[in-house]
């Protein structure tokens, strides 16, 4: 079954990759699209080069590296925590690495040229993701339903310091935020993709490596060590990972909320809970969420590109109400 599921995953992808070649509010025949992919992305003789070259392809290649790493970010940390759930909008790692991007965007800062609104989101990704842990630990444990009030706590603060710069910026800047708040690939160029695509590809390699051993930590902290695991050396790991990879999506994509949920719930249920499949299962799963999701904001209206943030939650918050209401019934939210 989980062989079946990787491949129905990738035959998902090629074809999502396709339709976003082609549709779009410029769309190209299947031909063109070939022709152009052909000639290059400098060939003004070729009908739709440019588009499809300068537009489409880096947002595409985006939407892909930044669907990969919110998926593998909520698998993450779900396997960390044992509950479904856990993922970076919930417990406020996102918003969090918001506050970084903002700050960033409203002071035009550039001390690493493209790479400096990344590395804002990183750092205060980590800020919020230590003080998040630190203040949900009672007696040295943490307790999920803890934990997701705690991040509810954390959103509420970083959405007002959000607020705040909207308020400190130019009208430029303020319609940027206020844009990337509600999550969009619009815009999207191949230096961003540049910037993101090593760090995020590193990670998720980390994260499989590593996947094996999060099986272990399913059966307890003590069995996992009598096992060989560095239990608290990898629970940094698993929390470095997740911020880091929710940063860089945060970065470039804007808030985009509940593919970490979603995805990982998903297939959890169609191929069981080993972290060693559901890792790289994920991170095609969320690739295809989010074109799937990119596709329905640049064409359900014409001429109009839709904050893509807005479909994950019409489907990731219905999803977390139904699991919410599960755990609470079968006592496990605690």
């Amino acid at each position: 079954m989980r062989w079946t599921t990787l491949g129905v995953l990738v035959v998902l992808l090629v074809i999502a990759i396709l339709v976003n070649l082609v549709l779009g509010q410029y769309s190209l025949a299947p031909g063109e699209v070939v022709r152009a992919l052909s000639v290059g992305p400098d060939d003004r003789t070729v009908a739709g080069a440019n588009v499809l070259w300068h537009i489409r392809l880096p947002r595409i290649v985006l939407c892909l590296l930044v669907g990969a790493a919110l998926a593998v970010a909520g698998t993450l940390l779900q396997g960390l925590f044992g509950n479904p759930l856990t993922e970076p909008s919930v417990i406020g790692v996102t918003s969090g690495a918001g506050v970084g991007a903002a700050v960033g965007i409203v002071f035009n800062l550039s001390f690493l040229g493209t790479a400096t609104t990344p590395l804002l989101a990183f750092a205060a990704g980590v800020l919020a993701t230590v003080a998040i842990y630190r203040l949900s630990a009672i007696n040295g444990e943490v307790k999920v339903l803890t934990l997701i009030l705690t991040g509810i706590a954390v959103n509420a603060v970083a959405g007002a310091v959000i607020s705040f710069m909207v308020f400190l910026a130019p009208t430029s800047s303020r319609e940027q935020i206020i844009f990337w708040q509600m999550g969009s690939l619009n815009g999207a160029m191949w230096n961003q993709v540049a910037v993101v695509i090593v760090p995020v590809v590193a990670c998720i390699i980390a994260a499989c490596l590593i996947a094996g051993r999060m099986d272990l930590l399913s059966l307890g902290e003590r069995a996992a060590g009598h096992a060989g695991v560095n239990v608290p050396a990898m629970r940094m790991w698993i929390i470095g990972l997740s911020t880091a990879l929710a940063a860089l999506a945060v970065s470039y994509a804007g808030i985009i909320g509940f593919v970490g949920l979603i995805v990982p719930h998903i297939l959890r249920q169609i191929i069981g809970a080993s972290n060693r499949w559901l890792v790289p299962l994920s991170a095609v799963g969320g690739a295809v969420l989010l074109l799937t999701a990119d596709l329905v904001a640049r064409t359900l209206i014409p001429f109009a590109d839709l904050p893509i943030g807005i479909f994950t939650a019409l489907v990731g918050g219905p999803t977390f109400f139904i699991l919410l209401r599960r755990m609470l019934k079968k006592g496990g939210v605690a």
